[in-house]
């Protein structure tokens, strides 16, 4: 049985904190929130615990595990060494959403970092992540605390669904405020590389750094990963088929839609759609009795990363069989929402072929 202590987001209660951290030191699993979503945390020097996260998410040994640290003072206990872009990047954004690569200390065990002599570390701003990071004295492996694959969790609701019984303890500080995974960065390169965008848009990483490549290769499960997120398949609902419409609105979205919808329930699929506040008249008028979901404004891409992984699970447990997603764009965390659903995608459709979409 998991047991789930309700927390202050804001100022959680000391014995909470205390008696999560007892479980970390003796090698159990507590799943916490984040700033981005919620993590299930072990310490990351106890290779015993390691395994339990991979055992428990179901995650491959290839797919390495961010650790988080209370301050970027605490860097040498899991890092080799410190190239001097750390301490601007640290200052701009530690404690925050963002995600470094850096040359792997000889305490941290290989399976963290699949094998590579690389490890990701970040420093994250959620009071009850830093709170517990200061009471344990650990440094703590967090992957996304769900089963692996499938969308990530933004409340402790979210985590019991998936991992109840396979973990000790879940923190339940309420909704995560980010709502999306953190930005992963190489910076072991002549331009810096996003691996994975995330809660810092690459904007704010060019307005300190300026040019930021962006990765485009799509990663294989055989092969170790410098960063988690990378795979092909990722963040996709357990059940529902989601359908991204990479097709602005005023270049035929509507039309795609309609096609799309005709297509599914011609073959008896339950169909949803998760929109922006924009769609939402034009939605009404057209299919009246579809289940939908506003995530935000199209000029609110923050909002609507925070409703995204929500809104995914609430439509596959309402059972809808198709899930149709419209484009957000590439602005601010706009990135980090479309490299989610292209991930999440069973299909994406970028054009109004002749005879649908």
């Amino acid at each position: 049985m998991t047991r789930c202590i309700p927390v202050d987001p804001c100022a959680p209660a000391l014995d909470a904190l205390q008696e999560a951290a007892e479980c970390l030191k003796s090698g159990g699993l507590v799943a916490f929130p984040t700033e981005t979503v919620y993590g299930l945390g072990g310490n990351a020097l106890d290779g015993r615990a390691v395994q339990r996260i991979f055992e428990a998410k179901g995650r491959p040994a290839t797919d390495p595990l961010i650790v988080h640290l209370p301050a970027v003072e605490a860097l040498p206990m899991v890092v080799k060494s410190i190239p001097d872009v750390v301490s601007t990047l640290a200052e701009h954004f530690w404690p925050g959403p963002l995600t470094l690569i850096l040359p792997r200390g000889e305490k941290v065990p290989l399976s963290v970092t699949a094998g590579l002599d690389t490890v990701a570390v970040r420093v994250p701003s959620h009071p009850v992540a830093q709170a517990l990071l200061r009471v344990s004295g650990l440094a703590i492996a967090a992957p996304s605390a769900n089963r692996f694959g499938g969308v990530s969790p933004t409340t402790a609701g979210h985590v019991l669904r998936d991992l109840e019984g396979r973990i000790d303890m879940v923190l339940d500080g309420g909704a995560t405020p980010i709502g999306v995974e953190s930005t992963v960065l190489d910076i072991s390169t002549a331009v810096p590389r996003i691996l994975r965008p995330g809660g810092v848009s690459r904007e704010a990483l060019e307005a300190v750094l300026g040019p930021v490549d962006l990765l485009e290769r799509k990663a294989s499960q055989e092969e170790a990963q410098a960063s988690p997120g990378l795979l092909e398949k990722h963040y996709a609902p357990h059940h529902a088929r989601l359908i991204l419409v990479e097709i602005p609105q005023n270049e035929g979205l509507q039309e795609a839609f309609a096609h799309l919808v005709t297509q599914a329930e011609q073959s008896g699929a339950r169909v949803g759609a998760l929109i922006a506040d924009e769609d939402l008249a034009w939605l009404e008028t057209q299919f009246p009795a579809m289940a939908r979901l506003a995530l935000g404004s199209l000029n609110d891409p923050g909002t609507v990363a925070r409703n995204l992984y929500a809104g995914m699970r609430a439509m596959d447990e309402a059972g809808m069989d198709v899930i149709l997603v419209r484009d957000f764009g590439t602005a601010g965390l706009g990135l980090a929402i479309r490299d989610r659903l292209y991930r999440a995608a069973s299909q994406i459709v970028r054009h109004i072929a002749q005879n649908g979409a």
